[in-house]
Order: C-alpha cells, then sequence, then structure tokens
C-alpha cells in the first residue's frame, strides 16, 4: 500500500499543487503545506478504506478542504472564501501519465518567472513540478541543503510579492522564459534518467518538451533541449546489465539503442543547427548524436566531440563542461593529454565533492598505467558516489588496480 500511494504521490504531487497555487492565490507555503497534508492523510486512511477509484480527486479535494479552512480562519472575507468552495471547478480524475493537462506548463512558466534569477527559477520549478526534498535539489545544484532552503523560500516570497499570474504567458513573452524552462526540463529529465523508478519524470520532461516546440517551432534551442533527451533516452536500456550494474557508452550493447529515438533526435538537432544560432542544449545534442550514430565504439569522432565542447565552452563555459571536454581529449589524445586539464579542474576546489571528477581522474591514470595514484581517486570517488549502482561500478574498477 505504501508503495502504492509513493507512485500515486510521484505522478499527482504537481498537479495538487498547481491546483491549490491557483485557489489560493499564489500562497506556495500553503499550497505545498495542504498538498502535503492531503497526502499525510491518505497514509493514515487508506491501508483501511482503500484507495479510491479517483484518487487524484480525493487528495485534491482533501487539499482543497485544508486550504480553505486555513483562508476561512485567517481572512475576514469568509463568505467570499465560502462561494468559492460551492462554486470551484470540481477536482479532474486521475489520469496516467500518457493524459497529463499542461496545468504542469503553467506551473514551470509561473516559476520561471523574470523576477527570479535562474538558480531560484530552476529549483522552485523542481520542488513544484516534482516534490523533490530541498536536500535532494541541493545535491543536484551542489550547494548546502540550508543554502538551497533559503534559495526556494525567497523565490516563493518573491512571486507571492510581485503577484505572478498562473498562466503560461502570451506567445510574445515566451522567448523571455525559456532559458529557465529548458533548464528546469533536461533537469527533470536527468532526474528520471539514472533511476528506474523514477523514470516518469523523463517521459513528463519529454512531453512537455513536445509541448514547448509544439508552441516554439523555430525556436531552436527548445529543439535542441527535446533532441538531446530522445537521444540520451534511445539507450536508456543499455546503461544498465541484468543486474543493475552500470555499462559504460564503450560497453553498450548498440543493438539494444532506440534507432526511431536516435533517428527523430538526430533530425531534430540538424533543425535546431539550420538556424545558425548554436546554444548549448544544440551543441549538447550533437555531441550526443556523434556517440549516438557510430555504429561501434571505435568509430566514434572524438575530435569532432573535442571541437563540438570547445564551442559549447565559449557559448556556456563551465567547470563541467571542462570535465567533460578534459574527457573527450582523453579519448582523442590519449589519458596524459588529459590528466593537466582535470587536475587544473581539480585545483580550483570547485567540484570537490563531486564523485565524476574523481572517477574521470582515476580513470585516466588507470590508463596510464599509474594504478596507485589511480587507486587513491577511486576510493575518493567510492566515497562520494550517491547510488549502489555506482558504488560497485568503482569497486569494480578499484579492484582493477
Amino acid at each position: 500500500m505504501t508503495e502504492r500511494i509513493a507512485g500515486i504521490y510521484a505522478e499527482a504531487w504537481s498537479r495538487i499543487v498547481a491546483t491549490m497555487i491557483r485557489l489560493t492565490g499564489g500562497d506556495w507555503h500553503l499550497a505545498e503545506e495542504c498538498a502535503q497534508d492531503a497526502f499525510t492523510q491518505a497514509l493514515r486512511k487508506w491501508p483501511e478504506s482503500g484507495v479510491p477509484d479517483q484518487p487524484l480527486a480525493w487528495l485534491t479535494t482533501t487539499a482543497r478542504h485544508r486550504a480553505i479552512d486555513r483562508m476561512r480562519r485567517a481572512s475576514t472575507e469568509a463568505a467570499k472564501l465560502r462561494e468559492m468552495a460551492a462554486t470551484g471547478p470540481e477536482p479532474p480524475p486521475y489520469r496516467g501519465d500518457s493524459d497529463i493537462p499542461d496545468e504542469r506548463l503553467e506551473l514551470v512558466f509561473t516559476c520561471c518567472h523574470p523576477s527570479l534569477n535562474l538558480d531560484a527559477q530552476v529549483a522552485l520549478t523542481l520542488r513544484s513540478l516534482t516534490g523533490m526534498s530541498t536536500a535532494e535539489i541541493a545535491r543536484a545544484f551542489l550547494v548546502p541543503e540550508r543554502t538551497m532552503g533559503q534559495r526556494l523560500f525567497r523565490a516563493k516570497q518573491k512571486i507571492a510579492h510581485a503577484r505572478v499570474p498562473f498562466r503560461v504567458p502570451p506567445a510574445h513573452l515566451l522567448p523571455d522564459r525559456l532559458p529557465a524552462v529548458l533548464h528546469v526540463l533536461y533537469l527533470l529529465y536527468n532526474a528520471g534518467y539514472g533511476d528506474p523508478e523514477k523514470a516518469r519524470l523523463s517521459r513528463e520532461a519529454i512531453r512537455l518538451a513536445r509541448v514547448l516546440t509544439a508552441a516554439l517551432p523555430d525556436e531552436p534551442e527548445a529543439l535542441g533541449v527535446l533532441a538531446l533527451m530522445l537521444l540520451h533516452d534511445a539507450r536508456r536500456d543499455s546503461r544498465t546489465d541484468a543486474a543493475g550494474d552500470l555499462v559504460t557508452l564503450a560497453d553498450q550493447d548498440r543493438s539494444r539503442w532506440d534507432r526511431e529515438r536516435i533517428a527523430e533526435g538526430v533530425a531534430l538537432c540538424e533543425r535546431a543547427l539550420r538556424h545558425r544560432r548554436a546554444g548549448p542544449f544544440q551543441l549538447q545534442a550533437a555531441i550526443a548524436a556523434c556517440h549516438a550514430t557510430a555504429p561501434v565504439a571505435a568509430d566514434t569522432d572524438w575530435p569532432q566531440i573535442v571541437g563540438l565542447y570547445d564551442h559549447l565552452a565559449r557559448v556556456a563555459p563551465s567547470v563541467i563542461v571542462d570535465l567533460n571536454r578534459a574527457v573527450a581529449v582523453g579519448m582523442a589524445d590519449g589519458p596524459e593529454a588529459a590528466l593537466p586539464l582535470v587536475d587544473a579542474i581539480a585545483a580550483t576546489g570547485q567540484l570537490d565533492g563531486y564523485h565524476l571528477l574523481h572517477a574521470t581522474r582515476a580513470d585516466l591514470l588507470r590508463r596510464a598505467g599509474r594504478t596507485v595514484e589511480a587507486a587513491d581517486s577511486y576510493r575518493v570517488a567510492l566515497d562520494l558516489a550517491p547510488t549502489d549502482a555506482e558504488r560497485r561500478f568503482l569497486r569494480g574498477r578499484l579492484d582493477l588496480c
């Protein structure tokens, strides 16, 4: 029963929060509190009474009652609130993943209002859309949990004080919010990519990206982010073996890759690049296309990938881009050429807690024959790895040293 409720939580959280935000006039704290209270009551009641035929309707109604009760106690306009309760629209029935109304897209655009900086926009949307905890979002941003909690609090307060309308903005305003929306969708995709139990997040990110490209058919970055998701998603099933252990890109069974998704992703990437306004998502999609179209790992055009990372570093410089470029250099020119690049990144201290920095350094050292140093870096990466699958993989690599 608890697992089923957890599944309903994953599907329904954002829809209930969106409904409560609209009902409460933009009170994000109250909206989330009422949604959480509804799930708490479900955990208490459903094990005895059974899951209702329409769980989303039950949860939304419970949250609405809680919100109206709270607002009635806090407001002198009791008559208006009673009228709202009596005449408000009925909650929608619970539906599967393939038939989710676009109130989630309204939620994304509301969170991505220009009054917030980009990090706050992305963090608030992840919290509201996925129900991810503050700690989970903090890990995604590589910041302390307390810092992320303060950032989320300030973002909610700013939206409330600015009286931001809960809606998708008019077409002429869509491009202003697009960078944050695209970041949100890609982070949402990644949140579901590495965990089979959260695969619905990736599906929802792809669905919303399709909605965006339909609304903005000539926006190359929207095409780019959809292409990037599809190209990654095409090899989802080959990333782990039957035991759930990670399989590196070079060792994946390419016959298991979804060729239809690859073809669609490549076509979208080419369509985006024809606009000659290459942005970060288009360039990442082009890199993914290089991997996806190579018949075997040995045919991967690593020099071209290095060139694409050079362009990406100019368009959207970041330490993660630098690290990925170093990996490509290591494949194109050998590990000894890449090690100084990785060491320079490590010297900045920006990625001290990022396990992939240490895993990358360890792999380069192992390939260079410096196994004692490689073992030390594998141990650091092992201590920082966030999942069991990654820890098993790193233990296996450590054993090779």
